[in-house]
């Protein structure tokens, strides 16, 4: 941008007291800052407003307006979704309005039109005015409701406690266990809640109430404690508690009726079966045919036992390898600078914290990617469709991964049609093309080449992905599209993943009624073809 430019902002907040050097610092921050006076008129902007806000006036239009008429701007323009569903335009600016009363600072969500989610703070000056700080939280958001999601899908009973071991989150299933809606139970301490439970007969307790009690709550507040829960009806649950990263606790429980019947079956075969051979010492024969029964009734059990959970243990094996690879390394590295914090010099602090970063971020990408399939495969993944620019999706995903392909001397080149534009959801499309390149220079040998196209074929947009990698062979292409397969190509230097990146590709594209295309000739080309905008 050159000098003549530039001029018009720099009139326009020269009056602002601040040194250039300081505002073209606030002008790259990645959040809008706004500042009004004690009139909650506008009197600053920087650049990220109008990049949040891409449909009203420049921001120097902006400068003197009062924050209602900025409120007004916003749905004149159309950047907010439908107003009216929330009470009409007054009760939305009355309730907008609010964060700038004194004590009412809670950060407050906006949807914009186009799917974004805006999270607002403000803050008091000192001269009686207000700060506002503006930040697109799309992603955040949508990953609590895809973990919020996965949550109440899950057959088991998932609950979350706070610092102060206070309820923060449960699903139905956990709150229903207890006999109660979980509005009604948010805010409860963990002991509050069992103490209230045994007095209603929600537990089968043997003994001394207190004491199981205590029990419960020693197993609780262990770091990774278990237990087995069994209801009047019955039903046996396995509890289990672990500490969670910011001091508070997750508690998981588990059906394990079935489990729980064949080992109480067993114990009670094992007494009996104790009781028989002592009663059978007089008579050798008898006691012969007796123990070649009861052993073969233990067998039966133990097949019995061993059927109980069969789909679940499938999967867990499948997947063991790839959630313990990233959790011993952030365990051990962690374990390591904890036994000796003071032994090691700042450099090796940075390596080992660079390491636990790179393990965390392996397993988010893995649980993300379980999360988006097992969201598609229950129909409940829902789709923002708008115009997405195909070229600034290629560019933000490659930037992500350019420091992995410089690292490796990997060329990566861009080529995209000018406005070429995609009818899809903009986190969908994004996924699915950082997938793809991270594949590509996973394979590529090092000084290889990474291409990335986007072009316009009627009414559909074809963005292709392509490497000059080992390939994969003909007869594995398809296979390579199931989940956890990880088949196909050859290499001596790449640790295979989870396989469930091009699976997951597959079903996205697919789920925007595209397809995605596997070619292997010098090298793999994946390419998606989408409907055009």
């Amino acid at each position: 941008m050159g000098f003549a430019q530039k001029a018009p902002a720099e009139r326009a907040f020269a009056d602002s007291g601040l040194r250039p050097d300081v505002l073209t610092a606030l002008d790259a921050l990645r959040c809008a800052i706004t500042v009004f006076d004690s009139r909650e008129r506008l009197t600053y902007a920087n650049q990220h407003f109008n990049y949040l806000f891409r449909e009203l006036p420049h921001r120097e239009a902006l400068i003197g307006k009062s924050y209602d008429e900025l409120i007004r701007l916003e749905v004149a323009h159309g950047e907010l979704s439908d107003v009216e569903a929330l009470g009409g335009i007054d009760a939305f600016i009355a309730e907008r309005r609010a964060q700038f009363q004194e004590g009412m600072y809670a950060p407050r969500d906006i949807r914009l039109a186009d799917g974004r989610i805006v999270e607002i703070k403000t803050r008091r000056t000192p001269e009686g005015g207000w700060i506002a700080l503006w930040a697109d939280a799309t992603q955040a958001r949508h990953l609590l409701a895809r973990f919020e999601d996965v949550v109440e899908l899950s057959a088991d009973a998932f609950a979350f406690w706070d610092a102060r071991d206070r309820l923060i989150h449960c699903n139905e299933e956990f709150a229903q266990f207890h006999g109660l809606h979980a509005k009604a139970i948010l805010g409860m301490s963990f002991e509050a809640l069992v103490r209230a439970s045994v007095s209603r007969g929600r537990y089968a307790i043997e003994g001394n109430a207190e004491s199981w009690i205590e029990r419960r709550l020693d197993s609780h507040r262990a770091p990774a404690g278990a237990f087995t829960l069994v209801t009047p009806g019955g039903t046996a649950y396995l509890v289990r508690d672990r500490a969670t990263r910011d001091g508070g606790r997750a508690t998981v429980y588990t059906d394990v009726t079935d489990r729980h019947r064949v080992e109480s079956a067993l114990s009670e075969q094992t007494h009996a079966l104790e009781h028989t051979r002592k009663a059978l010492e007089k008579s050798k024969d008898k006691a012969r045919r007796q123990a070649t029964y009861l052993a073969d009734l233990t067998r039966r059990l133990d097949a019995a036992e061993a059927e109980t959970g069969t789909a679940k243990t499938t999967l867990l094996r499948t997947m063991s390898h790839e959630l313990k690879t990233p959790l011993n390394a952030i365990i051990g590295f962690s374990d390591l600078l904890k036994s000796a914090p003071g032994h090691f010099k700042p450099e090796q602090i940075a390596e080992y914290a660079g390491l636990i970063h790179v393990a965390g971020g392996n397993l988010l990408r893995l649980i993300n990617q379980i999360l988006d399939l097992t969201k598609i495969a229950s129909g409940r993944y829902q789709l923002k469709r708008a115009a997405v620019p195909a070229g600034g999706i290629l560019w933000a995903a490659s930037d992500a991964h350019m420091a992995k392909a410089e690292a490796r001397n990997i060329r990566v080149d861009i080529a995209c049609e000018p406005d070429l534009l995609v009818d899809a959801d903009e986190a969908a499309l994004a996924t699915m093309i950082s997938c793809l390149i991270e594949n590509a220079v996973a394979f590529t040998p090092e000084g290889g080449e990474v291409r990335l196209s986007g072009v316009r074929d009627g009414e559909s947009v074809r963005i292709a992905v392509a490497d000059n990698g080992p390939g994969v062979p003909q007869k594995d292409l398809a296979r390579v599209l199931q989940p956890f397969e990880q088949v196909g190509r050859s290499t001596t230097d790449h640790a295979h993943g989870a396989g469930l990146g091009l699976p997951l590709v597959k079903a996205l594209v697919e789920l925007h009624g595209g397809t995605l295309t596997l070619a292997s000739a010098g090298g793999l080309t994946a390419t998606l073809e989408l409907p055009a905008a």
